[in-house]
């Protein structure tokens, strides 16, 4: 009988994927989806997954699709009071950074939010959730108010 060398890897995959949930789910808690531990001393990592509309996409360390917002520039975010309520940022905790994930070659920065906190930025352009989108939604907030879908290639769609 042959082996394959892709039944080991597909268990390494889910066993990851596995840990990585259970860490996430203890460091988390259940908390609002662009809020991230304080204190974990753990990077905030951003990921891709596939979108049957926009190929791939960028997705926050929860699994929910991340945009960008037209207006907005590495140092400001024009998104704030009853837009970040719909439209959490990705914020990550003082000191730490966003990194990319598998396939995400941009480039991550933060920017000082006016409520103080810092806001996760992908080559340029602060990243946000869509309240209304689940991990299994997939994106649904494209194209509303000036948002757009996050891309591994640009940051945005």
């Amino acid at each position: 009988m042959a082996s394959s060398s892709a039944g080991p890897m597909k268990y390494r995959i889910r066993l990851f994927f596995l840990f990585g949930l259970a860490a996430l789910a203890t460091a988390c808690g259940s908390g609002p989806g662009g809020k991230m531990p304080d204190a974990s001393g753990e990077p905030v990592s951003v990921g891709t997954t596939n979108s049957s509309t926009f190929c791939m996409i960028l997705v926050g360390p929860d699994g929910k699709p991340l945009y960008t917002r037209a207006g907005d520039t590495a140092t400001s975010s024009t998104c704030t009071g009853s837009c970040a309520t719909a439209w959490p940022p990705l914020t990550v905790p003082p000191g730490q950074q966003a990194v990319g994930g598998p396939g995400v070659n941009g480039t991550f920065s933060t920017l000082t939010r006016s409520d103080g906190t810092l806001q996760a930025t992908y080559n340029g352009l602060p990243l946000y959730y869509y309240g209304a989108d689940s991990s299994t939604s997939g994106p649904t907030g494209n194209g509303i108010d000036g948002f757009a879908v996050a891309t591994p290639s640009s940051g945005g769609s």
